[in-house]
């Protein structure tokens, strides 16, 4: 198990930067991957970035180039960079650990923080 807790959000201007946090209660250097959702109100959720144990990342086309996913495996710690925001990525962020045992696969979610872009 792992608890996730985030962090960095907050009120920004488009085109603006957030960087976001995401810490662990436990090493995450053997974590498959860790990631960044968001959803905003009456949407699905939706993928941001993610990054495996291996430090290979993955973006959707609608942020690639603007978001940044790093992790810091000796802070238990997985940042999500955020640069030229716009109105529209007006979301909740929430960090995602999915662990891979042999019992299984489990997702863990943190409980998110809240972007704000203002136009």
């Amino acid at each position: 198990q792992v608890q996730l807790v985030e962090s960095g959000g907050g009120l920004v201007q488009a085109g603006g930067s957030l960087r976001l946090s995401c810490s662990a209660s436990r090493s995450i250097s053997s974590i498959n991957n860790m990631a960044w959702y968001r959803q905003a109100p009456g949407k699905q959720r939706e993928l941001v970035a993610r990054i495996s144990s291996g430090g290979y990342t993955t973006y959707p086309d609608s942020v690639k180039g603007r978001f940044s996913i790093s992790r810091d495996n000796a802070k238990n710690t997985v940042y999500l960079q955020m640069n030229s925001l716009k109105p529209e990525e007006t979301s909740v962020y929430s960090c995602n650990a999915w662990i891979v045992t042999i019992g299984g696969s489990y997702d863990y979610w943190g409980q998110g923080t809240q972007v704000t872009v203002s136009s």
